[in-house]
């Protein structure tokens, strides 16, 4: 097998392990990875047109993201309000329930992040960082996630 043969598959395991294990820790509070993802992104950027909500999802470039809302908005953790100036521009903020349902995301993120601190101790994770920052940077994925980060360092701590 050639290295970067097995670096494809690496880095499609690591993606499909934490994936699955992400899964199953969201699964007590009735969310899937995408939906969480989305709340998280309303939570610490919201509120949000559904293009800029959109324009920073990284979960599964399929994955449409107004009904990844619907099902939020259903589920009571999502509301759509109307713009006071253009009744067509709509926002997305979240709702008591979102709020409390968000930290609890972040808690089970925050799991999933030590499993993964432990697992790169020792390594160079700048380097790996720098290089999976380089190989997905013009990817619909990459991009959003470049929208996100930049979006974090434009709010005020």
């Amino acid at each position: 097998m050639r290295t970067a043969e097995q670096l494809r598959y690496l880095i499609l395991a690591a993606q499909r392990e934490g994936n699955r294990q992400l899964t199953v820790l969201l699964s007590a509070i009735g969310l899937t990875p995408a939906q969480s993802e989305a709340l998280r992104i309303i939570a610490d950027h919201g509120p949000l047109a559904l293009r800029e909500l959109g324009d920073m999802l990284v979960c599964d470039t399929g994955t449409n993201p107004s009904r990844i809302v619907d099902r939020l908005v259903a589920a009571g953790l999502v509301e759509r309000t109307s713009s006071e100036h253009d009744r067509r521009q709509v926002k997305l903020t979240l709702t008591p329930t979102g709020q409390d349902k968000a930290l609890r995301v972040a808690e089970i993120e925050n799991q999933l992040y030590d499993l993964l601190d432990d697992a790169t101790a020792g390594t160079d994770v700048g380097a790996l960082i720098a290089f999976l920052d380089g190989f997905t940077r013009q990817s619909p994925a990459g991009t959003a996630l470049a929208n996100r980060l930049a979006a974090e360092k434009k709010q005020p701590d």
